[in-house]
């Protein structure tokens, strides 16, 4: 990868990374062409972060770098995903107890670019290239915690992570034509409010560790 900008919400996702980075004789301390930049957090300040990045300097790919919420209890806490396709959830309505997607309401076209049948798809090779397991995620503005919508996220697209600024990403590059790559480590299932049952620092730990791997 050359030129890579590595993004992430908060500093804390990618400190052992960042750590790397300042280590003298660390092989990737010796790459200066990797940008680093911190989008703060949700929608809307990472699509702010990336286009203000985008008008400084164009990088040869984004890698963001982030912790998820998992759908799927099969999947063990502190996995690293990798993900194919995002969208903003809660861009809909709820409509005589029904929840309704964008798309279906008439105010989204499904395969108006960037989406593809109302998904922000990944195509690029970055995403071909990486080993991880691929899965659908969702972005949303608010972090689910009902059992009412969250089961109407699952049962609306059938998703398995859920991140707040994902789709951001999916968006800025596919319109902007860059490759890029949206990596998550599952910290916590899905209406799990108790943070004691989190896996916080191993996945962070898992995050960077492959992070590190596709940069070297």
């Amino acid at each position: 990868m050359v030129n890579p900008l590595v993004i992430a919400a908060t500093p804390a996702e990618i400190a052992p990374f960042l750590d790397l980075l300042r280590k003298p004789g660390n092989p990737l301390a010796n790459r200066s062409d990797i940008d680093v930049l911190i989008t703060g957090v949700g929608l809307t300040a990472t699509t702010w972060s990336i286009t203000r990045q985008l008008h400084t300097k164009r990088p040869g790919c984004i890698i963001q770098a982030g912790l998820a919420g998992c759908f799927d209890h099969e999947i063990e806490l502190s996995s690293v995903l990798a993900v194919k396709q995002d969208l903003i959830a809660d861009q809909a309505v709820m409509e005589a107890g029904i929840f309704k997607p964008i798309g279906e309401i008439g105010l989204l076209a499904p395969n108006r670019p960037p989406y593809k049948k109302g998904w922000l798809v990944n195509k690029s090779e970055t995403l071909k290239l990486c080993r991880l397991k691929k899965v659908k995620a969702i972005s949303v503005n608010e972090i689910s915690t009902s059992p009412g919508k969250i089961n109407a996220y699952r049962d609306a697209f059938d998703p398995v992570l859920e991140s707040m600024e994902g789709a951001a990403l999916h968006y800025c590059c596919i319109m902007e034509n860059i490759p890029f790559l949206q990596l998550r480590a599952v910290s916590n299932y899905i209406g799990e409010r108790n943070k004691r049952n989190w896996m916080l620092q191993p996945s962070i730990q898992n995050l960077n560790k492959e992070l590190v791997a596709l940069l070297t």
